[in-house]
């Protein structure tokens, strides 16, 4: 424990003793917010920040401990535990890394290399390992042609018969290719050189198809610079079977690694370790180490998203309500027209119409007219104008408009994700029986300016974030601030 408390110390740079405590009061029960609030005495002031990730590093950190103890005690069950292994253990910073050391040790489905060592091939293995014999490899391999002393049972048994010299060297060549497979030490090189030099690849899956992804077609970038919302992009175009998607990885370099720690001189062995180390890389080793990459990078973007999402969540539900204000929600739209709520101080809505002042119809001077003559009867202070389809177009209308009004009116734009959810949703058919769903969506947009923790309280979290990384642009749109006042605002 005392190791966990100094890890964590250095990597927040916060004192051992304010982690002491922290701890103890997590092991009694009590919640991050609930320290954070009440124990500041006992953390010496840590802030909520610090604290989440102090409980998620102890976690994570914990967790290591116990799959280091499980894995040390596992190979020792098997007889196999050495004192190098022990402190290759005890030094693992990562579950990645205990568990490339285990690797090895694991117990294996059926595999090539554990078919060979079956048929008693991994003598011959560890002779080409050691590359030391002059004599041919084919007279070597002979001695373990076993057809003819197997018993006629046994011969039924295809994983159990050798019947050539050639069987008997690919047999002994998979055991070298899986074993080259397990060695943590080439896995932790290759995934090193990965992070640093690979570049992830996308195709289209069906070229001809048109898509939200289509700019991911032919595209490629580095790893170590994608950022978050691009790779949640890929992931999902990938999903929806849009893209195919894989890691250009620096083979060349990689092969080259291995090669000169496995390949000792010019012998008669040079050449097949050479095809074995090639084999093992591609047919073992290249599938799992993209998998863990595309893993890693995966919950990398999902955390940065989940917080950048949390900021926004706070920006957008701690708005300061817009009190004694009577509202118009405009929920911008193309061909089925631009809905129109009217709400009053309390929230009660007034009046609601349809307008159409965008493409097709573009009936500007109508949509106006019907506008204008709203603001005069209804009092209108404020237009929420909701950021999604059209909401450009409808915001320079809407500039447009209030010029020509005769009370002073201010427009800002709003979010608007998750409002067509809550349009459909049970609380709002409770809460507006004899309203048009469609209206019901203008009606939230301008509650959410009103108040917008009273009103976002009603939508699901998870259809607030629907939209936010479905495309580039919206993603880079929403981030900067889910709810922006227009440049043209009061002009």
């Amino acid at each position: 424990m005392e190791k966990i408390i100094k890890t964590i110390a250095e990597e927040l740079n916060i004192k051992p003793s304010q982690v002491e405590n922290t701890v103890k009061l997590i092991d009694e029960g009590n919640t991050i917010p609930f320290i954070a609030r009440y124990r500041k005495e006992v953390t010496g002031g840590l802030s909520d920040e610090i604290l989440r990730d102090l409980g998620d590093r102890l976690n994570y950190l914990r967790n290591l401990e116990q799959r280091k103890e499980e894995v040390v005690k596992s190979i020792e069950e098997q007889g196999k535990l050495t004192d190098e292994i022990l402190q290759a253990v005890a030094m693992a910073k990562t579950l990645a890394e205990v568990e490339d050391i285990y690797r090895p040790y694991k117990q294996k489905k059926k595999t090539r290399a554990t078919v060979a060592k079956a048929k008693g091939l991994e003598p011959l293995a560890i002779i080409i390992m050691e590359q030391k014999e002059t004599n041919p490899i084919e007279e070597i391999a002979k001695k373990y042609i076993n057809v003819d002393t197997l018993s006629e049972e046994d011969k039924k048994n295809k994983d159990k018969v050798v019947n050539t010299e050639e069987e008997a060297i690919a047999g002994a060549l998979d055991i070298i290719a899986e074993d080259i497979s397990d060695n943590a030490k080439y896995r932790k090189e290759i995934k090193r050189q990965c992070y640093r030099e690979a570049i992830i690849e996308t195709k289209a899956a069906k070229e001809e198809e048109k898509s939200n992804y289509e700019m991911y077609y032919e595209y490629s970038e580095a790893i170590k610079y994608i950022p978050s919302h691009r790779i949640l992009a890929i992931n999902r175009g990938e999903k929806e079977e849009f893209l195919k998607v894989k890691i250009g990885k620096p083979e060349e370099k990689i092969l080259a690694y291995i090669e000169r720690d496995v390949i000792k001189g010019q012998t008669q062995f040079s050449e097949m370790l050479k095809e074995t180390i090639l084999d093992s890389f591609k047919r073992l080793i290249e599938p799992s180490v993209e998998r863990e990459i595309r893993s890693d990078l995966t919950e990398k973007a999902e955390e940065k998203a989940i917080k950048v999402f949390g900021q926004n969540s706070k920006q957008l539900l701690l708005g300061a309500p817009i009190k004694g204000k009577t509202v118009m929600g405009f929920d911008p739209a193309y061909r089925t027209g631009c809905k129109i709520a009217v709400i009053d101080e309390t929230g009660k809505v007034l009046d609601y119409t349809t307008v159409y002042p965008t493409e097709p119809q573009n009936d500007i001077e109508g949509a106006k007219k019907e506008l204008l003559k709203l603001i005069e009867k209804d009092q209108i202070d404020m237009i929420a104008i909701g950021n999604g389809t059209a909401s450009r177009e409808s915001e320079m209308f809407v500039a447009d408009m209030i010029k020509e009004a005769k009370r002073t009116v201010h427009y800002v734009i709003v979010s608007e994700a998750g409002a067509s959810v809550y349009s459909a949703s049970k609380l709002a058919t409770e809460e507006y029986p004899d309203i048009n769903v469609s209206i019901r969506g203008a009606i939230s947009i301008a509650r959410r300016l009103q108040d917008p923790l009273a009103e976002l309280v009603k939508i699901d979290p998870k259809a607030i974030g629907v939209g936010q990384y479905q495309h580039d642009v919206n993603q880079k749109r929403l981030a900067e601030s889910l709810t922006r006042c227009s440049r043209r605002q009061c002009k």
